[in-house]
This record gives structure tokens, sequence and C-alpha cells, in this order.
């Protein structure tokens, strides 16, 4: 049995099955973890959604920034972006089905010994208040109040974590958290003007996993969404602060790439070229 955590697939259905192939995934033998941002930018989503529901639990999913904007098109809260190319699955004949799979994934996960989210956890938070914070969205994903949890999504206030918070600001922070976090302050306010690599940094930040006495320091993090940030020579030879970025810009024109881990920590690094290519963005 083998366990494999994979990056941002963006509706990059044929890399996805071409990585597939390299790994000579199974699903009665081996789990993967995909961490977010399953859809939109590449061109397949429908075939990207259809594959990893077929999976069942052999394919553990997290949702990113793009499939919470895919529910609230489908929701009517907010209309399509210039830029997504998810009309394919918006008009699918299966759409309903899959888009209420789609709702009930996890907004992080803990197995073997690796913490999994789309995009960051704030400094202040332990895996366990991670994971308690998580369940709170995955809750209103997967109940009746939905469609109002997605309208009141949208946002960058409030920008840093109090565990006073409460109703749809208690939300979007942890949403912001879990799927947008790329910079942010020693004291964990989020910044979000920036989407460039780890050595762009805006003044008075510094990416969230080099946060002096982050409370997950001790536990490997695997995580997505951020592709300007790839995966370098350093992180051939071990994590980079115990974390392991995995989106590595498929979407783009880079590759995809997956992880086999260990639950000492350690993994193996597998990818596959992208043809598709798209203008950098978020």
């Amino acid at each position: 049995m083998s366990l494999y955590c994979i990056g941002d697939l963006q509706g990059c259905s044929a890399p996805f099955h071409a990585l597939l192939e390299k790994i000579d995934f199974s699903p009665s033998r081996d789990t993967l973890y995909l961490l977010g941002d399953l859809v939109n930018r590449g061109p397949d989503s429908l075939g990207t959604l259809r594959s990893l529901a077929e999976f069942g639990d052999s394919a553990q999913c997290l949702l990113g920034n793009h499939d919470l904007h895919l529910l609230a098109v489908w929701q009517g809260v907010r209309k399509p972006g210039g830029h997504d190319t998810l009309t394919d699955l918006l008009e699918a004949p299966d759409r309903d089905n899959l888009l209420d799979w789609l709702r009930h994934r996890a907004m992080a996960i803990y197995r073997h010994g690796w913490l999994m989210v789309h995009a960051g956890v704030l400094p202040q938070w332990s895996v366990d208040d991670t994971l308690a914070l998580a369940g709170e969205v995955e809750s209103r994903l997967r109940g009746v109040e939905m469609k109002d949890f997605l309208q009141d999504m949208y946002g960058n206030a409030p920008c840093e974590w109090n565990p006073a918070l409460r109703g749809a600001d208690r939300l979007r922070v942890i949403v912001n958290a879990l799927t947008r976090l790329r910079f942010c302050t020693a004291q964990g306010a989020m910044e979000f003007g920036s989407h460039e690599s780890a050595s762009t940094t805006p003044q008075g930040c510094v990416p969230w996993f080099e946060v002096p006495g982050r409370a997950t320091q001790a536990v490997p993090i695997a995580f997505g969404h951020w592709s300007t940030l790839a995966i370098d020579s350093h992180y051939s030879t071990g994590l980079r602060n115990n974390t392991l970025p995995l989106d590595t810009g498929c979407v783009w024109g880079g590759c995809l790439s997956a992880a086999r881990l260990e639950t000492s920590g350690g993994y193996e690094l597998i990818q596959v070229d992208c043809e598709q290519a798209q203008k950098p963005g978020k």
C-alpha cells in the first residue's frame, strides 16, 4: 500500500492520468490525497471530478479556493469569471451529483503523521485547532446553510484569527487561511495582495510556514496553492520548515507533482510534465 499527496490539478485530467500511470496507482491498494484546486483554468474539470468521484475512498480530496468558487457559481452566489473553464462541468447532466460530492470534501486532513491543507495554517493553530476549525466550515458546506455560507465567504476581513470571532467573520478567516494564505505577519495577520514567490515577501510579512514559533512546526505539512513557490533543489533533500509545497504549476505549463509519503515525514517526489499553458495567476 502506498500513500500519495498530489498538488493542484485544476482540471488537468490528462497529466493526472499520466501521473497515476507513472506511480502504478491501484484504487484497491493505494490512497491519493489531493490538495485542493481540483478544477478550473485547465481543460477538463468535468473529467477530473468524474475520475476522482469514481475512485471513492481511495481518493481523499481537499477543497481549494477554485473548488469553493465553483460551488458558489453552482449555487448562483457568483458569476463565472472571465478566465474560468467550468462551462462543460456546469452544463453536464451529472453536474448536481458531482457538485454534491464536491461539497462533502474536506478542508483539512491529518493522516499518517502528515497535516494536509490547500494553502496554509495560521501560526496560532495546532493540528487539533486546524482540524476543528476546518470542521466548522465543512459542516456548513454539507448542510442546508451552504448557500448562506457561500454568500458570506468572500472578503479579506477580518485578516487575523481571534477565537472570539463568531458567525460569518469567523468562518471567513478559517476559509481564507486554509485556501488563500501565502504571507502573514508574525502575529498571523494575513496579506492577500501578493501572489509572488517567497523571495518577494511583502514588507512586515513572512511566508506562513516561516513564522517563528508556529504551533504546527513539529508536524510535516503538505500544501498546494502557491505555484510560484514551486519545488526547488532545497526540497529534494528535505522539508523546508517541515513543509512540502506540491503545487508546481501544472496548469501554467509546469509539471504535476506527487509525493509518496512516509510516516517518518520523509517522501519521494514523482512528477510528470503538463503541456497546458495558461497565463500565471490564481
